[in-house]
């Protein structure tokens, strides 16, 4: 290879390795996985509207792109503000200690601009949906950035329940899009979301109790320890049992399923009390409650797939 060969590789391997830096830490700005999971209601809303309207999927194509696409464009925002906002804590805490705006591979001023971008388009967007679905956007925008985030995650440690809140908008913010959610189905989808978060991110603060700790945050487990914090989280996951009961229009399987995935989410919860690994366990709740929304939501896509008549 000749010294211009060898130069141009270098050059090459180089201008891929920064790419490679690009995505990794935009994956990490947008918080990839808490977006999608995020997305997913909006979208799983959007459907079941459809489906209980009697419309067609096909049909309202546009609008379902506006819908997604403005709504996660508000969600980063969110999450790109909550990026910006955290930054001193997350230098604390070894899982956010990389991100590009702990590195400086972001500026703070980029990262804000990027934020106020995402945020503006998402809501320019959303107006030419509905003003119902709009106004969910608002509110779990509102929740997320200034009660939890800027307000209540350093002081107390209802921050969980306040940050929950702002999650269980999502499904409100798709079904609005096609009619009005004063209906059972995305009252008892945004009372699942808001009851389920709260177990879900209790799991994770027993599993980064020493971080959060270090960082000054009053995570529950933080204040109150492990003890409090599993009869707390078991406390929440009884509170899912009855709620599949109020969505008999998904057919007789889909309550059996969902009862035994309740059922099981409590048998894991309740071993919290017997366990000497409190992390190990945390994580197997963790990862429990992430296949449980999964799989619940996806049944009720499967349900209504004729929504493509």
């Amino acid at each position: 290879m000749t010294n211009e060969e060898a130069t141009s590789t270098q050059k090459l391997d180089r201008s891929v390795t920064s790419n490679n830096n690009i995505i990794r830490d935009l994956k990490s700005l947008l918080k990839l996985k808490v977006l999608i999971a995020n997305v997913f209601p909006v979208f799983t809303g959007f459907w079941l509207a459809v489906y209980f309207t009697g419309g067609s999927f096909t049909e309202q194509f546009g609008l379902f792109l506006l819908t997604l696409i403005g709504s996660t464009l508000i969600i980063a925002g969110a999450l790109l503000f909550n990026n910006w906002y955290e930054v001193d804590l997350d230098k604390e805490m070894k899982r956010t200690e990389m991100r590009p705006t702990v590195t400086g591979n972001f500026s703070l001023q980029t990262v804000y601009r990027m934020a106020a971008v995402s945020t503006g388009l998402g809501f320019f967007l959303m107006l030419f949906t509905t003003l119902e679905a709009t106004l969910y956007a608002v509110f779990g925008w509102v929740v997320y950035v200034v009660l939890y985030t800027m307000w209540s995650k350093r002081k107390y440690t209802l921050n969980t329940v306040i940050g929950s809140l702002s999650g269980a908008f999502t499904p409100l913010i798709g079904w609005a899009a096609i009619d009005s959610a004063f209906h059972i189905v995305p009252i008892v989808l945004f009372l699942i979301l808001f009851i389920w978060q709260i177990p879900h991110t209790f799991a994770i603060a027993i599993k980064r109790h020493d971080e959060y700790k270090a960082a000054g945050v009053p995570m529950l487990p933080v204040v109150h320890g492990f003890g409090f914090t599993k009869r707390q989280i078991a406390v929440y996951v009884a509170c899912l049992l009855p709620l599949p009961l109020f969505l008999t229009t998904f057919g007789t399987t889909f309550i059996v399923l969902a009862t035994l995935l309740n059922v099981g989410f409590l048998y894991l919860a309740i071993r919290g009390f017997f366990t000497k690994d409190n992390r190990k366990w945390a994580q197997s709740i963790f990862i429990y409650s992430l296949c449980y929304l999964f799989v619940l939501f996806l049944m009720m896509i499967i349900t209504t797939l004729p929504v493509f008549g």
